[in-house]
């Protein structure tokens, strides 16, 4: 690679291959492909029926479902037309779809011509900001006459498919990586449930079986308590840390280094968190989110919870492991029985008086560690594969701001 940093030149870019030279040409994007939005059709969902379901159906995002039939066969880029990702970016706003393939209208498609290298012109397009672009107003949307006009700067083709090889070799990594993370994430999930529902167990250092699973009741093992009252809204943002209902609703384990502050006078009679603490949210939008638990796994002084959760804390650990219970209360054996009792029509909501009703089915405490230990271990598995993810992620936005202007 040569670094530019020092060059007179204005239009190349920071980092660049050392066999080319000169400078890159300014044109728009549609010098640089063809559109082709006039051929795209929407299939509504309940008209998605099929059998074979042989052919992918795209649309801002990606693919949303399989259908019988296409519309395009070849290699295009896929650029969202409108969504909330378009400013959001929690996925590709371009992407390359491969092909016979079917394309609703939320996403234009895009040909490159022969002198464009189409993993180039996806990584430029993807690299770009769109909120300049946006001509939405409720909804952010990129029209084909703005999309058209887009400034790119051009690489001879040969450097162009230099630079597309390179990032494109990167995504297929990246999207590897992704494919590794899932398979654990799946992994941990269907050995959690077999071991939540007794179909699946470990046996002791000797070999034995442990003893037989217990029924225990919430309100014989410890009590509820409730979160922070009386608070308005100039009270949240000094202060003392507290525990937000999306930390709890998000993680499976809090994550006290993303807590939020909260101001607290010694005065006041508000309920302080302590390590081993189950806590749950009461209410959501659909009963199928509701009762969401979160275990804090850390010993802290002085800490809240938020007034949309309530904690439940056990008498004794000897009873239920608390890592034990961070996976437990996740699992679906149990998250259906929180599910049976929510209540309410537009939003749903859980009460301390019903919850505490609640029995499970426990192993006894050794049985508990093992299982822990073991699903902890996959979890910190997970962390790593996240972890190089994000460097390969890191290693691809360098490259773009330094080989593509």
């Amino acid at each position: 690679m040569a670094n530019n940093n020092n060059t007179k030149n204005l239009n190349v870019p920071n980092l660049r291959f050392p066999e080319f030279k000169g400078e890159w040409e300014k044109c728009k994007l549609e010098e640089c492909v063809v559109f082709l939005d006039g051929k795209r059709k929407p299939i509504k969902s309940s008209e998605r029926v099929s059998e074979q379901k042989l052919y992918p159906y795209y649309g801002a995002s990606g693919i949303i479902d399989y259908i019988d039939d296409y519309l395009f066969d070849g290699k295009f880029i896929l650029l969202s037309e409108d969504g909330a990702n378009i400013l959001d970016r929690n996925y590709r706003v371009a992407f390359i779809a491969e092909g016979k393939i079917w394309v609703n209208n939320h996403a234009h498609v895009l040909q490159s011509n022969d002198n464009i290298d189409i993993n180039f012109i996806a990584e430029k397009l993807e690299s770009l900001d769109y909120s300049i672009y946006n001509t939405g107003t409720t909804m952010p949307k990129l029209n084909q006459e703005v999309c058209r006009n887009i400034p790119l700067w051009l690489p001879p083709t040969e450097e162009q498919v230099k630079i597309g090889t390179l990032l494109s070799l990167l995504n297929e990594r990246i999207t590897t990586q992704s494919k590794i993370i899932e398979k654990y994430e799946s992994l941990i999930k269907g050995i959690g449930n077999k071991l939540f529902s007794f179909k699946m167990r470990f046996k002791t250092n000797d070999g034995n079986d442990f003893p037989s699973w217990k029924t225990k009741s919430f309100e014989n093992i410890g009590k509820t308590f409730s979160g922070l009252s009386g608070k308005a809204k100039e009270d949240f943002g000094i202060g003392k840390p507290y525990i937000q209902y999306k930390q709890v609703f998000d993680f499976p384990q809090i994550q006290i280094q993303n807590c939020g502050l909260v101001n607290v006078l010694d005065s006041e009679n508000q309920n302080n968190v302590k390590y081993g603490d189950i806590l749950f949210t009461v209410s959501s939008e659909t009963p199928d989110e509701i009762g969401m638990s979160s275990v804090l796994l850390d010993e802290v002084d002085e800490m809240y919870l938020n007034s949309f959760c309530f904690g439940y804390r056990l008498s004794s650990f000897e009873v239920l492991n608390p890592l034990y219970a961070s996976y437990f209360f996740r699992d679906s054996s149990f998250r259906n029985k929180v599910v049976k009792i929510a209540q309410g029509s537009t939003r749903y909501n859980i009460s301390k008086s019903e919850f505490i009703k609640l029995k499970i089915s426990l192993p006894c405490i050794e049985e508990q560690a093992r299982i822990a230990s073991f699903l902890s271990a996959v979890d910190e598995k997970i962390k790593e594969e996240k972890e190089i993810l994000a460097l390969y992620l890191i290693q691809k936005n360098h490259l773009l701001r330094q080989m593509v202007i």
